[in-house]
């Protein structure tokens, strides 16, 4: 059994390894989720456990006497232990490059609201997130965006080829953050874009998917990494 940590109420990072669990029906625990109003408690208890492979923060995963954090890392050992990348190192190497290249856009994302602190409200710093999510919708989206798109086009239907794998689960969940932070933007960007909206569509269409996102576990964005902000958005 896999026992996932994250903080319970939003989306955020741990998104991206529960969609990966879903896609391939891996048995695992959402532990803090699970417990309810006190899954912060649990979350933070754990957290604070003794281990020699302390995680720096949420998420990570628990399992085979290890601990695991980081998006990457985490996907990069399901990738090997439960089939969700390429068997051959070049393969894996570059579905590791993908999310990789994911992890970076969806911290410039989040840096589009909250450029000077992590720690600071929004308020406290719009004026600066006006200027950085100006930059974001008109140079740095088109650049991540139309890389994820060549890269379709040369290896497609899926980023590894023929199979789909973690980094393409992630890729549908950068497109719907996006989609619900800046829909303007996208609504522009998205025409340029068919093979990457193909390949979102598909995601979604996997059964493990499908089921997911008409559950109830899967929780709406809101706070966190993707935010809507009336005033950040635009069609530039």
């Amino acid at each position: 059994m896999i026992d996932l940590y994250y903080w319970p109420g939003i989306p955020g990072r741990g998104e991206f390894v529960r969609l990966a669990l879903e896609a391939k029906n891996v048995s695992y625990r959402d532990v803090a989720m699970e417990a309810g109003d006190d899954g912060m408690d649990r979350l933070v208890a754990d957290m604070e456990r003794p281990r020699d492979t302390a995680p720096f923060a949420p998420p990570y995963v628990v399992a085979d006497g290890m601990t695991i954090a980081q998006v990457a890392n985490i996907l990069l050992w399901l990738g090997e232990t439960q089939g969700l990348a390429p068997a051959d190192m070049a393969g894996r190497l570059w579905v590791n490059q993908c999310q990789l290249t994911i992890a970076d856009m969806v911290a410039e994302a989040h840096d589009a609201h909250h450029p000077i602190s992590p720690g600071a409200y929004y308020e406290e710093q719009k004026d600066e997130a006006k200027r950085r999510a100006a930059d974001f919708r008109t140079a740095r989206m088109p650049k991540f965006l139309d890389w994820f798109e060549q890269a379709l086009e040369r290896r497609g239907p899926w980023l590894a080829g023929a199979d789909w794998s973690y980094a393409d689960t992630s890729l549908f969940q950068l497109i719907e953050g996006l989609r619900f932070a800046f829909p303007k933007r996208m609504a522009t960007l998205e025409s340029g874009l068919p093979r990457l909206i193909a390949l979102h569509d598909a995601v979604a269409a996997l059964p493990g998917i499908a089921a997911y996102l008409a559950s109830d576990r899967r929780q709406p964005f809101g706070e966190g990494i993707f935010r809507h902000y009336l005033e950040l958005d635009g069609a530039d």
